[in-house]
């Protein structure tokens, strides 16, 4: 298929109509979280990096969180190391958090940073272990056993939590022309590598920049209500009556928590939306239309 073409005439429409949300965001800090899932094909991976070199173009400031799930599934497998999980966390031991800070600081990371310096960027690859950035303590979950029914706590190795978040860093790199591409490892104060949610991750990040906005890119268009239709909004009382009543329920629910969160923490709005869109980071922020569902306050 081939894209329709435009002439310059509308080309110049469509940049004019865009000035007043590139206003909106002028030098503000938008924190992409951007999903192992959404990544997709390098072809999509390298429009993702074009438009955030767009973005920090315009005079915002992006920072990039990136996740790595399925590939660290493909590489964990060609390793022959089982993985489990547990309360929708991969279960970390000692073998698998070796993999898991491999690929995501390393190759994931690497390659990110790579396409967005091809696009005319100038990308940092970190992770939180640098510069102490997020400190982690170690994540516990309880399931309920379901033939005894008793609850019990699961121990998910080397799984951490953010604790607390050292800006020192990203100080130094945001608003100075460079993006920062951070992979959602941390370390305890004992100096113990964690793999931390990067839902969770994005959304620690962001609430201690008191960022503009916090767009969590995914594989689902947002927040579905009960007729499997996309909610184009919700404020935290709604999101908090959806998650009581069901309606928001499995991976959804940790997503909208870490959203919550986010939101408490200082961050104006947050968006859960579709990253296989095309420009769909463009579309939430330059345009009247927007993509997703926008949790504010």
């Amino acid at each position: 298929m081939t894209d329709a073409v435009i002439s310059p005439l509308e080309q110049a429409r469509i940049l004019s109509e865009a000035l007043p949300h590139m206003q909106r965001y002028d030098e503000e800090t938008i924190v992409i979280k951007y999903g192992g899932h959404a990544m997709g094909a390098e072809d999509t991976a390298k429009a993702f990096a074009r438009d955030i070199v767009l973005l920090e173009q315009t005079a915002v400031n992006p920072v990039v969180v990136h996740g790595g799930g399925p590939q660290i599934a493909t590489m964990l497998k060609r390793l022959g190391i089982k993985s489990e999980f547990a309360a929708g966390l991969r279960i970390t031991d000692g073998a698998t958090i070796e993999i898991v800070e491999m690929v995501l600081a390393g190759s994931i990371n690497k390659q990110l940073v790579g396409y967005i310096n091809e696009a005319g960027g100038k990308a940092v690859g970190l992770c939180g272990k640098d510069g102490n950035m997020v400190t982690a303590t170690k994540a516990t979950r309880t399931m309920v056993d379901p033939d005894s029914r008793i609850e019990e706590v699961i121990d998910l190795g080397f799984v951490g939590e953010p604790e607390k978040v050292d800006l020192t860093l990203l100080n130094q790199l945001i608003g100075h022309e460079l993006i920062p591409v951070l992979a959602p490892l941390a370390t305890s104060s004992e100096g113990q590598t964690f793999n931390v949610n990067a839902d969770t991750f994005a959304g620690a990040v962001a609430g201690a920049l008191k960022a503009k906005r916090l767009l969590l890119l995914t594989d689902v268009p947002g927040v579905l209500d009960q007729n499997k239709k996309l909610i184009p909004e919700l404020s935290i009382k709604d999101a908090r009556k959806l998650i009581a009543d069901g309606t928001i329920s499995g991976g959804m629910i940790p997503k909208v928590e870490t959203c919550i969160y986010a939101l408490e923490q200082g961050v104006e709005g947050v968006v859960i939306l579709d990253g296989k869109v095309p420009h769909a980071v463009l579309l939430e922020l330059f345009t009247n239309q927007g993509t997703g569902t926008l949790i504010h306050k």
